[in-house]
């Protein structure tokens, strides 16, 4: 999940531009026509000055502060908006057809989500609504957004471990954060579809029998998603209509089963047992197992294993 591609607005590419090293980031292409990218960005000793252009291109940046940036000075289009207090949960959008920059004289902590326009068209289209051409903000003035709050919340330790990231839970977190913006700032009306729509029972079956096929396998919302000849969108809220879980964790439950069950019939090394189910290193097989089971894969065993 290493953020490669033509953009300039997220991971080491936007890092660059603020003068900050590493910018971890996690990357989807859970649309079809678009790229959607999270970044994490902090500097504790900045270095003062102007941040760099950034490539213009048709898309926004949505970014949450994690610590208070006391004076905001931010210009689009060469034009300095009025000066403001950011506060540590604000929410700023950056159109990137606007030449963004901000002045570095705090140091800063935030996370970015990179929403090509393309991205809010193909939401648009998903909902049955009218093309969503632009967003409405303030420029440089952040807003409190509970809904990023908790979307940046839940994706900053797949940030901190990139490569313990699940597919899956990137795609959801990605899709909800594009949904979210295209209502909330850029006026999207969804046409209402009455009760919610399931899966069809060869769609769930289709599903199941491929999320289940290889536990190792990362597979994105796009790959379950197209087999069912459905939106990557429309499949992750179907299948939960269906379900009553998200794909990501309906597929995390199944990886725990199996563990269990290898951890009751064979003495295979836990290390082992974690990687045939999925998970990235025993680590990770052990703090994902003990936080859903209640207790650690080794205790788990000696109490139940055969």
């Amino acid at each position: 999940m290493s953020p490669e591609g033509e953009s300039g607005a997220y991971g080491d590419r936007l890092g660059a531009r603020l003068r900050v090293e590493p910018a971890p980031a996690l990357l989807t292409r859970s649309l079809s026509r678009s790229t959607l990218a999270i970044t994490e960005l902090r500097s504790d000793r900045p270095q003062p000055g102007m941040s760099e252009p950034l490539p213009a291109e048709s898309a926004f940046l949505v970014g949450l502060q994690l610590r208070d940036y006391p004076e905001h000075r931010y210009q689009e289009d060469g034009r300095l908006a009025p000066l403001a207090a950011l506060r540590a949960g604000d929410t700023c959008i950056y159109d990137l057809q606007r030449d963004p920059r901000f002045e570095i004289n705090n140091p800063f902590w935030s996370v970015h989500f990179y929403v090509p326009r393309s991205a809010l068209y193909e939401v648009a289209e998903d909902a049955g609504a009218s093309r969503v051409q632009t967003l409405t903000y303030l420029p440089g003035q952040g807003v409190a957004d509970p809904i990023v709050q908790s979307l940046a919340a839940a994706i900053r330790p797949a940030l901190a471990r990139p490569q313990r990231a699940n597919a899956l839970f990137i795609d959801s977190v990605a899709l909800a954060l594009a949904a979210h913006v295209a209502q909330t700032y850029g006026n999207l009306r969804p046409v209402p579809r009455g009760g919610p729509v399931s899966l069809a029972a060869w769609q769930e079956k289709r599903a199941k029998e491929i999320m289940l096929e290889d536990l190792q396998a990362d597979l994105s919302m796009a790959d379950v998603a197209s087999q069912c000849g459905l939106s990557a969108g429309h499949f992750a809220r179907a299948f939960r209509v269906s379900t009553g879980l998200p794909p990501h964790r309906w597929r995390l439950q199944r990886r725990i089963a199996r563990a269990r069950d290898l951890l009751r019939s064979s003495a295979e090394p836990l290390v082992e047992i974690g990687l045939k189910c999925g998970f990235a290193d025993q680590s990770h097989f052990t703090k994902t197992f003990t936080r859903l089971v209640g207790l650690s894969p080794g205790v788990w065993r000696r109490r139940f294993g055969g």
